[in-house]
């Protein structure tokens, strides 16, 4: 991908980011004493779980490396601003989302680099591999995730009412933004995203659904209520697609790594809007 098209999707993302530290608050970090189980299994279930499911799902289903490696930048990557809005129309703790997002989205500049560096070597092996810088990794993801979250949060403490103001464009510029991206990868990779295009939608389908499964049914195993075990079952499952597809295009430079995220990013609306559309049905009923 030519060097403009680099600067735009990096730019995209920080706009992304800096909309969700619009949403965010020094409480948000505090909840981790207030309700640390919950948060302590949601983390579970993103860090460690999230990963593990994705690496099965590349062993028992046959893929190209290609599809797999996208499988695996997915699974390393936090839950995305998206996952916090599905939480909202999907009556779960709105809160417990945005703090399992704010702190995944912390935690896993650490854990991407030697994820994605596993799956590089393990699919492409030693010979054909591109490894991952792990310190300019880390400072790369630094600079374009967690600094615009940071300077979402300070606009948010000093000046609530631009932040409230803001809050909506923002939202649906990213999503138009990731629009114009996804469109972008089918252009530029056209002559390979059709081909994939079965493995890719199958494993993203499979990750999204598994994923979010195990978030919920953990939840409850450990005592949590309804609205606690639908975060987590949510963040769990709707993960930052456009930061996958940044480390898929911009750090790795290989668009084809960004066919699964890209697919993943399209299909997360679609059982998000069946979950969002089951607990309100639900709800119905009852009253």
């Amino acid at each position: 991908m030519d060097s403009i098209s680099t600067i735009i999707l990096a730019g995209s993302l920080i706009i992304i980011m800096l909309g969700m530290g619009l949403t965010l608050q020094a409480a948000d970090f505090k909840r981790i004493f207030r309700y640390p189980k919950a948060i302590f299994i949601g983390l579970v279930n993103q860090l460690l779980l999230l990963p593990l499911i994705g690496f099965c799902i590349t062993l028992l289903f046959p893929m190209q490396p290609e599809i797999a490696i996208g499988v695996m930048i997915l699974a390393a990557c936090p839950g995305g601003p998206t996952s916090n809005l599905i939480s909202h129309l999907a009556k779960a703790d709105l809160a417990l989302s945005v703090t399992l997002t704010a702190f995944s989205s912390l935690i896993t500049i650490l854990t991407i680099p030697f994820i994605v560096n596993f799956a590089l070597e393990y699919f492409l092996g030693v010979g054909q591999m591109v490894e991952l810088d792990i310190l300019s990794t880390i400072v790369q993801i630094f600079v374009i995730v967690v600094i615009p979250i940071i300077i979402g949060i300070l606009i948010r403490k000093y000046c609530p009412n631009f932040a409230d103001r803001m809050e909506k464009p923002v939202r649906i510029a990213s999503g138009a933004v990731l629009a114009l991206i996804i469109v972008g990868l089918i252009i530029k990779e056209r002559a390979n995203f059709f081909s994939y295009f079965e493995q890719a939608g199958m494993a993203a389908l499979q990750l999204n659904i598994v994923t979010m499964f195990l978030g919920y049914f953990s939840a409850k195993l450990f005592g949590l209520g309804i609205k606690a075990a639908r975060s987590i079952a949510i963040e769990s499952g709707i993960q930052n697609g456009t930061l996958a597809i940044t480390i898929a295009v911009v750090l790795l430079q290989n668009a084809s790594f960004a066919i699964v995220p890209a697919v993943y990013s399209l299909l997360m609306f679609v059982t998000g809007g069946i979950l969002i559309y089951w607990v309100n049905r639900k709800i119905n009923l009852l009253f």
